[in-house]
C-alpha cells in the first residue's frame, strides 16, 4: 500500500525552534537562543535477581534457579544549557543572582519548546516545569576576534514532557 504525501510524517529540522522563557518582570518572551542542549529525560533500570524454590538439575541436588527481572526506576531530568549572543538584557544576570542569594524556590519557571515544520506551523511542543538557573557563564573575550560574544545560562529543571 502506498501512503499519500499528507500520511507520512514530515522530518522536522533542528534549526526551526523557538523556546519561550517567561522571566519576572516581562511581558514578552525571552526567546533568541542559538542553541539550546539538554532535553533529556531518563529512566534508571533496576535488575532484581530472585530465586525460585524449585530444584532442577539432573539429580535435583541444585536448589531454585535465578530469575531476573527489570524494573524502571524514578524518572529523572538532565540539565538544559541555552546559549544566545550576549545582548544588553540583564535578565538572565538577575534570575540567577536571585536565585544565587536563596529565592531559587520563587524563581522556578515553566519553559516551553517549540518546533516547527517548513511551513512555519507548530507541529511538537515540550514543556519543562521548575526550571531555574543552575550557572551562568559568558565566553571568553578576546581583542582579535571577529566572534559573537556568547552568554550560557543552565537551567535545571524537574519535569519535562512532550504536549504536542
Amino acid at each position: 500500500m502506498v501512503q499519500s504525501a499528507s500520511q507520512i510524517p514530515e522530518v522536522l529540522t533542528a534549526h526551526r525552534f523557538y523556546l519561550e522563557l517567561t522571566l519576572e518582570g516581562q511581558n514578552d518572551a525571552n526567546c533568541f537562543f542559538l542553541e539550546c542542549q539538554g532535553f533529556k529525560r531518563t529512566q534508571e533500570v533496576i535488575e532484581i535477581s530472585e530465586v525460585t524454590s524449585q530444584t532442577w538439575g539432573t539429580k535435583g541436588q541444585s536448589k531454585g534457579q535465578v530469575v531476573r527481572t527489570k524494573l524502571p526506576s524514578n524518572p529523572k531530568s538532565g540539565n538544559l544549557i541555552l546559549r544566545r549572543g550576549t545582548t544588553n538584557s540583564m535578565d538572565f544576570w538577575k534570575w540567577f543572582e536571585k536565585v544565587e542569594k536563596g529565592n531559587w524556590s520563587q524563581q522556578r519557571r515553566l519553559v516551553a519548546l517549540s518546533i516547527y515544520n517548513q511551513a512555519n506551523q507548530e507541529v511538537a511542543r515540550f514543556e519543562l516545569a521548575g526550571a531555574w538557573p543552575a550557572s551562568y557563564k559568558i565566553a571568553d573575550v578576546n581583542a582579535r576576534s571577529h566572534d559573537i560574544e556568547i552568554e550560557e545560562v543552565e537551567v535545571a529543571f524537574e519535569e519535562f514532557k512532550r504536549v504536542k
